[in-house]
């Protein structure tokens, strides 16, 4: 059996994981900590003691994967998977331009960082546009996790109606993941929940 300690920001996400390891590892034993306060408190930028707690607390887990993206630069650098990592290096291999889609502010200038990084491991120039929806965030945190999808997807059908040779679209946040079935389009919409637990438990991606 796998032990696997999932860091979360949103309670939401022992769900989402828990139903995706029955499916595609049902002997991995996952433990989930969930601190929505370090997201709170990340908002305007993550301090020193805010970083020092993080790290302390994920590094104590001798496995494991954030699946917060504001925060995940430093869980990284303690040593865990990073939930859109594997997301990213499959959207830079899309063969054309991306886009990245997110709701929280806090969370472009990680997730860009990150796929300029994917794109460069590749040997590509970075190809990508930003899709923000800032608006559609207070939809998921009143609970409401399918309009909070259908929402986020309307949007994306909209912005590639104007940009139809787009090769891929990435979702930001792991609590986007079900945009993707929602969104009826011709190119992948990537998500990062099973990419990543996928990656963690040293699955194939596909």
């Amino acid at each position: 059996m796998t032990d696997l300690t999932l860091f979360h920001t949103a309670e939401v996400h022992c769900r989402t994981f828990d139903a995706l390891a029955a499916r595609i590892a049902p002997d991995t034993r996952l433990t989930h900590v969930v601190r929505p306060d370090w997201l709170a408190r990340a908002q305007d930028g993550i301090g020193k003691d805010l970083a020092a707690e993080i790290t302390h607390t994920i590094g104590a887990a001798p496995s494991s994967l954030c699946t917060c993206t504001t925060i995940g630069a430093v869980a990284a650098e303690t040593g865990a998977i990073r939930i859109d990592w594997p997301m990213m290096q499959t959207a830079a291999r899309c063969g054309g331009e991306v886009l990245l889609v997110f709701c929280l502010e806090s969370t472009e200038v990680p997730s860009g960082e990150l796929l300029r990084e994917a794109f460069r491991q590749e040997g590509r120039s970075p190809r990508y546009r930003t899709l923000a929806l800032p608006d559609l965030w207070p939809i998921f945190t009143a609970g409401d996790s399918d309009g909070f999808a259908r929402a986020i997807a309307a949007r994306i059908e909209a912005e590639l109606a104007l940009w139809p040779d787009t090769a891929c679209v990435a979702l930001a946040q792991a609590s986007m993941a079900g945009a993707a079935g929602f969104t009826h389009a011709s190119m992948p919409v990537l998500s990062s929940p099973e990419l990543a637990l996928r990656a963690a438990l040293g699955l194939p991606l596909a």
